[in-house]
């Protein structure tokens, strides 16, 4: 069973207009499209059908449709708030005959085994205490031949974190789950994935987020304040300070995972 810490909506309409208004509309993690390319870059996405956990707000759920050509994109999150605004951006988009949202309560995906040629996922697998039953179910919901391709932020250990890490955990008020980029790879490969690869991104989030923080302390702060009050921007640049910090030491990783299912 996938479980998280915390069944209530932690993305709330707030929050989305935040970090949409930082990250563009319909993304709630850095990069954008691009980065979202680089997660799958190599890979060929046409005519493939996609299942993309912690879709959030859906915008790379139909990025994956839209530019890489999927057949039929799944994006699926637990949170109500985010997949109501995905599917009015699908709606936008004119893309309901080939893009669908499910919301469901954290626990076993909702769907049958074999079902996907991708399973795709963008910084939400942190939210997941259980990397093994995590995997498991990726595992299970993809076909043979399958490959799994993701980004997530991590700690760069599985022992007690450092003060900093433990204070920009508290800044985020979020269930975070965070573990090693070796806790996964190991996770994944109990799961039965094969060819796991691993690829650093804190080298390039590090110099993003001191942009983003340079951003929400200049002219952008009044622009962000008008859509979500300029008390929550001011609690975000507490964040975005404190993330600074773990990311500058190291101990904050986001990582890119790739994996395949054996063919038999």
């Amino acid at each position: 069973m996938i479980e998280t810490a915390e069944a209530e909506p932690e993305y709330d309409d707030t929050a989305i207009r935040f970090l949409e208004a930082l990250w563009g509309e319909g993304y709630l993690s850095p990069g954008g499209p691009e980065e979202v390319d680089r997660v799958v870059e190599g890979l060929s996405l046409k005519g493939k059908t996609i299942l993309d956990i912690g879709c959030g707000v859906g915008g790379i759920t139909l990025h994956l449709v839209a530019r890489h050509g999927a057949s039929r994109a799944t994006g699926f999150d637990v949170e109500e708030p985010v997949i109501r605004t995905a599917r009015r951006g699908a709606a936008r988009q004119g893309l309901q005959d080939r893009v669908n949202f499910v919301q469901a309560a954290p626990g076993a995906l909702p769907f049958d085994g074999a079902s996907f040629d991708v399973v795709f996922s963008k910084d939400a697998l942190l939210h997941v205490s259980d990397k093994d039953a995590l995997f498991t179910e990726i595992f299970r919901v993809l076909k043979p031949g399958g490959v799994f391709a993701a980004s997530n932020w991590m700690i760069s250990h599985d022992d007690e974190p450092s003060p900093d890490m433990k204070a920009y955990v508290a800044a985020e008020g979020l269930s975070f789950a965070m573990a090693s980029p070796a806790r996964y790879a190991e996770a994944m490969r109990r799961a039965g994935f094969r060819d796991i690869t691993v690829r650093d991104r804190n080298p390039w989030y590090r110099e993003v987020a001191r942009e983003e923080l340079a951003r929400l302390k200049g002219p952008f702060y009044g622009q962000v304040a008008v859509a979500v009050g300029s008390a929550y921007v001011d609690k975000n640049i507490q964040t975005w300070e404190a993330m600074q910090k773990v990311l500058d030491s190291g101990e904050h990783r986001p990582t890119h995972l790739r994996g395949w299912k054996p063919v038999g």
